[in-house]
C-alpha cells in the first residue's frame, strides 16, 4: 500500500475493522485491515472492513483494488467520477454510484447562480468488506460512520447494512433539498406574479435548471433500488432488503416530488411567457397610440413648411396660434380615444 503514504491524511479517510458488529480498535490500513479481517473469520466470527476514500487518483484506486479485487471498470469510474446513478455487479461485488446534493443558502431565489450542488459517493461491497470513495466536499460520511459504530447490532447484519446506511442518508438529504427547494419555487411563483410588477423569465429558467440537476441525481436511482429487491437476494439478506425497501420508497417520494416541481416550472415559464408577451403587446400599443398623436403636429407642421405661396391662412394675422390651437384639439382628441379605449 505504498501508493497511499503520501497524500494519506486527504485520500484515506478512515479505514475501520468491525467484529462481530463491534468496532476493532487500532489504526489500519487497507491491506492491514483485510489480514485482521481473515484472522476474525479463522476464528469462526464474521468480520469486515470499511474503507473510506476522498478523491483518490488512478494510482492510490489501483493500490485499493488490488487489495480488495475490485474490477478496472469500476476502478476507472470511481477515479474520474461524473458518473449515471447505478448499480453494477462485478462476481460477489457490487457497486453502487450515487449523487449526493446539497442546498445552498442565498438570500434571494433572484441571485445566485447556484442553489443545488452535487457531488458523488461509490460504493464496493463485498462479502467482508465495503469501499466508499466520495467526489466533492459536502457529501461526507462522518455522521454516517459514527452513527453506525454506536449501533453494532445493525453493523452485525454485514457490509451491506452499511451500504444501506449510506444510502439511506444521501436519500433523506434528497428529501430535505426537495422540501428547501419548494419554499423557493413558491417565492419564485409571487415573484413572477405580483401585481404591479414586471415578469423577469430569468430566475424562473435557473431554478429550473437546478430542478433539473436535482432530477438527475435522484430519479435513476428507481431502478437500482428495484433491483436490490430483486435481483440480488443471493448478495443482499433479507433483513438488510426490508430497510433498503424503505430507503426506495422515500427516494420514489423524493422523485416524484421533483418531477411536479420540474412540471410547474415547465407551467410557470410558459405563464411568464404569456405575461411578458402580454406587456409587449401594451407597451406596443401605447408606443403606436402616442405615435398616432404625434403624427397630426408633425403633419401639419410639415404641411406648413413647403414654402408655396398659395396656402390657406398663409398670410392671417392670426394663422400662426390657430394652427397650434388646431395641433393641440387634434392631439387632445386623440389622446382622450386612446384613453378611452385602453391604448394609454
Amino acid at each position: 500500500m505504498t501508493a497511499l503514504r503520501g497524500p494519506v491524511p486527504r485520500v484515506l479517510v478512515d479505514c475501520g475493522v468491525y467484529d462481530e458488529g463491534d468496532r476493532v480498535s487500532g489504526d489500519f490500513t487497507p491491506a492491514g485491515a483485510m489480514a485482521r479481517v481473515r484472522e476474525i473469520e479463522a476464528s469462526g466470527r464474521d468480520g469486515f472492513v470499511w474503507v473510506g476514500l476522498h478523491e483518490p487518483d488512478e494510482s492510490q484506486m489501483q493500490a485499493v483494488a488490488a487489495t480488495f479485487d475490485l474490477h478496472e471498470l469500476t476502478v476507472e469510474d470511481a477515479v474520474h467520477a461524473h458518473q449515471r446513478p447505478k448499480l453494477e455487479r462485478y462476481d460477489e461485488t457490487l457497486f453502487l454510484v450515487l449523487k449526493t446534493v446539497n442546498y445552498v443558502p442565498h438570500e434571494s431565489v433572484g441571485l445566485p447562480r447556484q442553489i443545488v450542488e452535487t457531488g458523488e459517493i461509490m460504493i464496493f461491497v463485498g462479502k467482508n468488506f465495503v469501499v466508499t470513495v466520495r467526489h466533492g466536499e459536502h457529501s461526507g460520511l462522518s455522521e454516517v460512520r459514527k452513527r453506525m459504530d454506536a449501533d453494532p447490532e445493525h453493523l452485525r447484519l454485514g457490509p451491506y447494512a452499511v451500504m444501506h446506511a449510506i444510502a439511506d442518508y444521501v436519500v433523506d438529504r434528497y428529501v430535505e433539498v426537495t422540501n428547501l427547494m419548494e419554499t423557493d419555487i413558491d417565492t419564485i411563483e409571487e415573484v413572477a406574479f405580483a401585481p404591479g410588477t414586471r415578469t423577469d423569465v430569468e430566475p424562473i429558467y435557473q431554478i429550473k435548471r437546478e430542478v433539473v440537476e436535482l432530477r438527475r441525481a435522484v430519479a435513476p436511482l428507481s431502478v437500482p433500488f428495484q433491483r436490490m429487491q430483486t435481483d440480488y437476494k443471493d448478495l443482499i439478506s433479507k433483513e438488510v432488503r426490508r430497510y433498503l425497501r424503505d430507503v426506495a420508497d422515500h427516494q420514489t417520494r423524493a422523485a416524484e416530488q421533483i418531477a411536479s416541481y420540474d412540471e410547474m416550472l415547465s407551467s410557470l415559464v410558459q405563464a411568464a411567457l404569456a405575461r411578458v408577451g402580454m406587456q409587449q403587446n401594451t407597451d406596443m400599443r401605447k408606443m403606436s397610440a402616442w405615435a398616432g398623436i404625434i403624427a397630426v403636429p408633425t403633419m401639419i407642421a410639415g404641411i406648413y413648411g413647403m414654402n408655396f405661396d398659395h396656402m390657406p391662412a398663409l398670410h392671417w394675422t392670426f394663422s400662426y396660434p390657430a394652427v397650434l390651437l388646431g395641433m393641440a384639439g387634434i392631439s387632445t382628441v386623440l389622446y382622450r380615444a386612446f384613453r378611452r379605449n385602453g391604448w394609454l
